[in-house]
């Protein structure tokens, strides 16, 4: 499952979908909002997304990731709207029988949902400025500016 919500990830809730006696590992990762990007200190970021697309490129990417890393489940949730700094932003797990293809597996996701999903990051720096920050296009859909 790949979801754009608008409501705080709620990473127990999460990981506990993710149960499957045949998993012997289990890799997470989260990604917060933090106060310096680019030598600029941040105090907020808003995100934006076309969810239907960016649901549907993050599905593909956790298709990949289950052929790569022979995955049992994976799950990935990226939040949207107004988040302040500690929030939590991005979630991945990852269960696998062993822990290599659950670290790889959970490391793929992540590295391709950033290059590779639609979705836009407004940034507000404490000097005032902000700047949208649009995620990378190798080779799909995403890119240009938000919605």
């Amino acid at each position: 499952m790949f979801k754009i919500s608008d409501q705080p990830i709620d990473p127990a809730a999460l990981q506990h979908q993710l149960r499957d006696p045949r998993a012997g590992a289990c890799a997470t990762f989260e990604g917060w909002v933090r106060n310096r990007n680019d030598g600029q200190a941040v105090e907020a970021l808003d995100y934006e997304a076309y969810a239907p697309l960016a649901e549907k490129e993050g599905a593909r990417i956790l298709g990949e990731a289950r052929e790569k890393f022979s995955v049992l489940n994976a799950i990935c949730v990226h939040r949207i709207g107004s988040l302040q700094l500690g929030d939590l932003a991005v979630w991945v797990g990852v269960i696998a029988e062993h822990r290599g293809d659950a670290f790889g597996a959970c490391r793929y996701i992540i590295d391709e949902a950033k290059a590779r999903v639609p979705i836009w990051k407004k940034e507000h720096y404490a000097d005032g400025g902000t700047v949208w920050i649009n995620c990378a296009t190798r080779g799909s859909a995403a890119g240009g500016t938000p919605p």
